[in-house]
């Protein structure tokens, strides 16, 4: 009797050949989808379990796919789980936006997650004696900040803060109407919601991962980006993305 396989998941109807070794994770599908419809040439759907829409094609010749993951640790964390686990990828990279609390960084930035912190609870499950330390891939992230380098774009490397909560209970509590300057005095670049758990997952399954963002917002100065803007910088992103990934499998 043959054993069951792990896949297709409740959250990805498809096969391990149906993705490549690198997977750009956006948080958005229709940002999914157009990356697939701009980039890659031979896109193929590959799921759509939920609107998670994930594609497979090749950009310059090497295989790439790109599939959503949701907004939040939770979401990226089942994701980049069976993505790791069950459909055989090596590398994931996280591709988004995120809110600047760093005087020296501005709208239209791109930052690398060296390291991501968190307000989560999501290290709790791995039942460990102490603070664990998310960090990215070194192989990825030199690769990715040499082709920014190559790319002339403004980018920054350092931490990121993987937040829990979009909304927060902050009305009458002055200290947590502090907590951006709080960890920016640590060095913290910009605030997001997935990198964090990403990386745990990565390195619970000795694989790899890597968040770059591009900064839509300054949480202390009120700039932000318009949406043709942020288009246009986003672009700029996925072309890094896609580079990276391309270089990645040589």
């Amino acid at each position: 009797m043959s054993e069951k396989k792990p896949y297709p998941t409740p959250h990805i109807n498809a096969a391990p050949e149906d993705f490549a070794r690198t997977v750009l994770m956006p948080g958005d599908p229709l940002r999914s989808k157009f990356i697939a419809e701009n980039f890659l040439e031979n896109a193929k759907l590959v799921n759509n379990v939920r609107g998670v829409q994930g594609y497979t094609g090749t950009f310059e010749g090497t295989r790439v796919s790109v599939m959503a993951s949701g907004m939040g640790i939770p979401s990226i964390g089942i994701y980049s789980y069976e993505l790791f686990n069950f459909f055989g990828v090596e590398n994931i990279m996280r591709i988004g936006s995120a809110g600047a609390i760093n005087p020296d960084i501005h709208v239209r930035d791109i930052v690398f997650g060296m390291g991501a912190c968190t307000n989560s609870r999501f290290a709790h499950q791995f039942h460990l004696p102490g603070d664990f330390a998310p960090i990215a891939s070194y192989k990825m992230l030199k690769t990715a900040v040499d082709i920014a380098d190559e790319m002339k774009l403004r980018y920054h490397v350092g931490n990121l803060l993987s937040e829990d909560t979009f909304y927060g209970d902050e009305a009458g509590v002055p200290e947590a109407l502090e907590a951006n300057k709080c960890w920016a005095k640590m060095g913290v670049m910009a605030l997001e919601m997935e990198a964090a758990g990403l990386y745990m997952n990565a390195a619970r399954a000795g694989k790899n991962a890597l968040a770059l963002c591009t900064i839509s917002d300054h949480l202390l100065t009120g700039e932000v980006t318009t949406a043709e803007e942020r288009q246009n910088t986003f672009t700029d992103m996925m072309e890094l993305a896609l580079r990276t990934a391309k270089a990645l499998d040589a």
